[in-house]
């Protein structure tokens, strides 16, 4: 059972309360970003081994979830998970 002050909950519900997200791979969106940060946990997301590959993004691809942080927030923040 997650509690209220787990060290990854900041403003998310701000931004992420009832978001409709999508499960994809991820791929960088132009050459300036060539990674993104899970909006809980920091964990990165990028093109090489080393990074988290798959996650859940909101529809304008602009917050990423890892799968963990997902599974553990969905409750919480009411996610909706949408086909692309």
């Amino acid at each position: 059972m997650l509690e209220k002050d787990d060290w990854r909950l900041l403003n998310q519900k701000e931004y992420l309360m009832k978001a409709k997200l999508i499960k994809s791979i991820y791929k960088p969106q132009n050459e300036k970003s060539d990674h993104e940060h899970c909006c809980f946990c920091w964990d990165k997301f990028g093109d090489i081994p080393e990074n988290l590959n798959v996650g859940f993004h909101t529809i304008d691809r602009r917050h990423w979830i890892c799968e963990e942080c997902f599974n553990d927030f969905k409750e919480m923040f009411g996610f909706e998970v949408i086909s692309n």
